[in-house]
């Protein structure tokens, strides 16, 4: 299967740059799948899942939303918060999670409850992801 290059850089790292068959993410609108000579795009991504899929083999990681761009056989995203199932810390999303859903419980203004209704989504996606891969790690 063709192949092209994927970027994923976080603000303190790149958390992966490497040869890829194909990625699948979540964006704004819906499940995006990107394979080589994709036609150029930049979309905004959803939180969810990151697939990667690299010497036939699949690897998800959860991704906190971010923007993809592909052009020139090259996608590249970029994300504030991007982590491997063995990286991510339980307790730490459990904790957010938790924090998230009290504050939301509240009456907020609208923006603050979007912010706190984000952050819930992302504690979730996180512990799902945490979740679903603990055998392997």
């Amino acid at each position: 299967m063709a192949e092209f290059e994927l970027e994923v850089l976080q603000p303190e790292r790149v958390f992966f740059k490497d040869n890829v068959e194909m990625i699948v993410l979540r964006t704004i609108d819906g499940e995006i799948g990107i394979m080589a000579n994709h036609q150029p795009i930049v979309v905004p991504i959803g939180i969810g899942k990151l697939r990667i899929k690299k010497d036939g083999k699949w690897r998800e990681a959860a991704i906190a939303g971010g923007l993809l761009e592909v052009k020139n056989n090259k996608a590249t995203i970029l994300s504030d918060a991007v982590e491997w199932p063995e990286e991510i810390d339980r307790q730490r999303a459990l904790l957010a999670k938790e924090r998230a859903e009290k504050r939301l419980e509240q009456k907020l203004p609208p923006d603050e409850y979007e912010r706190y209704r984000a952050a819930l989504y992302r504690a979730l996606n996180r512990l799902k992801l945490a979740e679903e891969n603990k055998e392997e790690i």
